[in-house]
């Protein structure tokens, strides 16, 4: 049961409103105007090691877990190095944003305009990639809906998992500075090559002094609160706190607490330094259970301590608020950072990896109700009955967590990758849906492509339904199209046009990441990064695997297609002229012709003859984005993983020939379009599975909901375990379910002060539904619920 401590601070964190800190960001800009002229992965790390050595500390009320980025106990920061212009032109209204809105005070914006952005006007990421991206890249790829990657130039990389076993928990950051010494004392400054590695190991020093400063800092501020603390026990939590402080991380943790605190300063270093995108714990239980069962068996911490201290942990990565663009917001709906912990699968050796840890993760989750860490399970053909139990009585909760994954194709997902055995063993989840592993270096989310508009810009003469302006290549009127043979051409060719701007606008950022934006830091992190002398930037990871490339409406252009193959020159009830009026119309007046067409096969429904087609544009997909290579030479990859991206790609989309309407929101993932599946959830697994999976090495994501009866119970629950091992046996990679009525959904709507602790599935993520926009509320509760497996 959870704990009070616990329960307070998690009513802190459900009733607290984000946000904005202003400090890191005056501190990380004082630092750049002293180290003018200075190589940059040095300014970068002094500014690191000056936002240590300066930032308040805050230890908070019952806090066991310390380490804050800001004074708010629900905090996002500013990163001006990255963008600086999107705040400035949005933070007049940060309050008032239908999606993610944030706190921030007159004063503040009054201070960040006086003393901040002026020193970074014409030194911003952002600046740079729109001065250097091409006209017509820019033209459909900015804040269009068309093509989308404004995280990966108003915002940091992100997208990486800590070594905590063979780095961090190894050597800690007074390890990898004694390291980092001696491979400069074996490099020749004369050398130009080896004078890159000095500056880079020289970055690193700093950077790990930085992290080993805070953590003194809060030692010291816990010190000085016990000195004050009349109260026995806490004064006694304030000196244990101040112990694991000055232990860790400059050393390795010896005790399980000493860990968690561990994992914590890297993190909350991780985003000081770069507010990134998916900052990956990993795989959690392999890398703490061995610290839990030695106190165990040394009496060192129980059971319900070792709980306790997990569920503060949860709690402070829900604490920390990533800060984006109103644009970006739209695509990662929900105050969501992708921090993605890895719990079960097999280890290095192929045997089962569940323990103890694994467990108090579900019940973590289970317990405290926060929307962080992204809770991942692996789930392989011999899994312990016990696991799959939890697991699904975990999704039974309503909560929209765990998110379930197929061990074996995850495996084989790196296989493709290039990734040796062992490593592709031991992967973990990056961001929702993304097989990782911690050696590597890489792009999970570097461009959302709109396949809705490929198909409208072939329909349309490569104009945009709903503007008129020309966004595709020039194309001959619909009605001039003799087969269903050209109109796929069509599709393809202006498909072929987007996925081409999408590496254009990939590679652009991938350069200029490399010039302005070193990570010092967070490689420290990362093996290779420290025993070649190579920053993440510029390929230092073990793997460099190519940038994934995420596609946005499967389901809504296979089953236009369909309805244009079938209708038009299959049974001739209608030509490609009308269907162009209807679309035009956005279906009004032509209602009868909308009921023809929505009774078109629909793929979600286990029928081959939509299903083929969808499984004909993902393989196309692959094999268009994987002949791209990257900056390091590595191909491109594909990905079918959702978010809330495709909410606003629908917004820009007109109306469909699937009888979807202008506007509408497309399909995400692997996942049919909402409402459209209207057999059983194993219909919508088998038309899912039917899609070759395992190329996608980004990930695959489908999207569920379950009435709650259906696993309300053990033996529900147990027949649930059941299908998705049946699913999983097809050959699919991922599933997870939201099992929440639409009567509970709407009531949350209507009353948000009653619900605030509601969880639900957007995407590849859960997050609180009352800070989700009503149109993404609306576009959960339109999904299909079904009542009967």
């Amino acid at each position: 049961m959870i704990t009070d401590r616990i329960e307070k601070i998690r009513q802190n964190y459900v009733n607290a409103r984000p946000a904005i800190s202003c400090e890191r960001a005056y501190l990380w800009t004082e630092s750049h105007k002293k180290t003018e002229g200075r190589q940059v992965a040095i300014r970068r790390a002094q500014a690191f090691y000056d936002t240590c050595d300066k930032l308040a500390v805050h230890i908070f009320d019952g806090e066991l877990i310390v380490g804050a980025v800001g004074e708010f106990r629900k905090c996002g920061i500013l990163t001006p190095e990255f963008s600086w212009l999107w705040v400035d032109k949005e933070m007049d209204g940060f309050d008032k944003r239908p999606q993610d809105p944030y706190v921030m005070t007159d004063e503040q914006r009054a201070f960040v305009r006086e003393n901040i952005f002026p020193y970074w006007k014409d030194k911003s990421l952002e600046e740079a990639f729109l001065a250097r991206v091409p006209e017509e890249t820019y033209k459909i790829g900015v804040d269009t809906g068309v093509i989308d990657n404004d995280s990966k130039w108003r915002q940091a990389v992100g997208e990486v998992t800590p070594d905590y076993q063979d780095v961090l928990f190894v050597k800690g950051f007074g390890g990898i500075i004694r390291e980092a010494e001696e491979k400069i004392a074996e490099l020749d400054e004369t050398v130009p090559d080896e004078m890159d590695k000095i500056i880079f190991y020289r970055s690193v020093i700093l950077t790990s002094k930085g992290i080993i400063r805070f953590a003194n800092r809060y030692a010291d501020e816990a010190e000085r609160m016990a000195a004050e603390q009349e109260d026995g026990k806490r004064k006694e939590e304030l000196l244990r706190i101040a112990a694991n402080c000055r232990k860790v991380p400059e050393s390795p943790p010896e005790t399980f607490y000493e860990a968690i605190q561990f994992v914590w300063f890297t993190q909350i270093g991780g985003i000081l330094s770069e507010n990134p995108l998916s900052l990956n714990p990993g795989r959690f239980d392999q890398y703490m259970n061995p610290y839990y069962e030695a106190d165990r068996a040394g009496g060192i911490i129980t059971e319900d301590l070792a709980q306790e201290l997990i569920e503060a942990l949860w709690l402070k990565y829900s604490e920390w608020v990533w800060t984006i663009s109103a644009n970006t917001a739209d695509y990662f709906a929900g105050y969501n950072q992708f921090q993605n912990l890895t719990v079960g699968g097999r280890t290095r050796e192929g045997l089962d990896a569940t323990n103890d840890i694994t467990y108090m993760a579900l019940k973590a989750t289970e317990e405290v109700k926060t929307h962080q860490p992204g809770l991942s399970v692996r789930i392989h053909a011999d899994c312990p009955e016990e696991f799959l139990g939890a697991v699904t009585h975990l999704v039974s909760k309503g909560t929209g967590f765990p998110a379930i994954h197929n061990d074996s194709v995850g495996y084989q997902m790196l296989l493709n990758a290039g990734y040796e055995p062992e490593d592709a063993r031991d992967w973990n989840n990056c961001g929702c849906v993304v097989p990782h592993y911690r050696k590597t270096g890489e792009w999970t989310a570097a461009v959302n492509v709109n396949f809705g508009c490929a198909l409208e810009y072939a329909l349309n003469e490569g104009k945009s339904r709903m503007t008129g302006e020309k966004m595709g290549l020039p194309e001959k009127p619909c009605r001039d199209f003799a087969s269903y043979e050209e109109v796929k051409d069509a599709f393809y060719k202006q498909f072929e046009n987007l996925c081409r701007h999408s590496i254009i606008a990939t590679v652009t950022a991938q350069k200029l990441h490399q010039e302005m934006v070193p990570r010092p830091f967070l490689s420290s992190c990362i093996e290779a990064c420290l025993e070649d002398g190579k920053d993440l930037s510029n390929g230092g990871a073990k793997y460099n695997v190519g940038p994934v490339i995420t596609g946005i409406g499967l389901a809504v252009v296979a089953n236009s297609l369909a309805v244009i193959k079938r209708l038009v020159y299959e049974d001739k009830v209608t030509t490609m002229e009308e269907l162009d009026a209807a679309l035009a119309a956005d279906w009004e007046g032509y209602e009868e012709l909308r009921k023809k067409a929505q009774a078109v096969p629909k793929y979600g429904n286990d029928d081959d003859y939509v299903d083929k087609i969808a499984i004909e544009i993902a393989n196309w997909y692959y094999r268009e984005i994987h002949q791209y290579k990257d900056v390091f030479g590595s191909p491109f990859n594909t990905a079918f993983m959702g978010i809330s991206n495709y909410i606003p790609m629908g917004r820009v989309l007109g109306a469909t020939p699937c009888g979807r309407k202008n506007g509408e929101p497309s399909s995400e993932g692997v996942s049919p379009y909402a409402g459209s599946d209207t057999s059983t959830p194993l219909a919508a697994m088998r038309s899912a599975a039917k899609v070759n999976q395992e190329i996608h090495s980004g990930g695959t994501l489908l999207n569920l909901r379950l009435n709650h009866d259906l696993v309300a119970t053990k033996r529900g629950q147990a027949n649930l375990g059941a299908m998705i091992q049946s699913f999983f046996a097809l050959g699919a990679f991922h599933v997870q379910f939201n099992t929440l009525s639409s009567k509970l959904l709407r009531e949350a709507q209507a009353r948000p002060e009653e619900y605030k602790d509601l969880l639900v599935r957007v995407a590849g993520y859960s997050t609180q539904f009352v800070n989700l926009s009503k149109s993404m509320q609306d576009a959960i509760i339109a999904r299909t619920e079904h009542a009967e497996f």
